[in-house]
């Protein structure tokens, strides 16, 4: 099977994507880099070598050092799909994401974001 182009793609080049959906919104980059920090376990410092080294979504997700078991709690839609159904790891890990970055702008509570208890 091909692997689908964002695979190799910086986590770098899209980030600010990322922030720049948030702060459309009003939300920080403090907010976004705690969605990525709870969802794979990366220290922030861990971040910033990440986005200063040009590290792949592949290897991103597949080096996170304590991937988030409460991240399956993370359900619905995005991008036309439903992330629960999403068979291919990566790609789930990339949807589940950008579900929560969506989730950020929209104006939910942290807490519903992170699926506190």
């Amino acid at each position: 099977m091909a692997k689908h182009r964002i695979y190799t793609t910086s986590f770098a080049s899209v980030y600010p994507h990322y922030l720049a959906k948030a702060h459309k919104k009003g939300r920080t980059k403090e907010d976004v880099d705690e969605i990525i920090r709870w969802l794979t376990g990366y220290s922030q410092d861990d971040l910033a070598t990440i986005l200063d080294d040009g590290t792949d979504f592949e290897t991103f997700f597949a080096n996170a050092p304590r991937p988030n078991p409460a991240r399956v709690q993370i359900t619905g839609m995005i991008c036309g799909v439903r992330i629960e159904e999403i068979e291919e790891p990566t790609m789930r890990e990339i949807r589940i994401l950008d579900k929560m970055i969506d989730e950020l702008a929209r104006g939910k509570a942290m807490e519903k974001i992170l699926r506190a208890p």
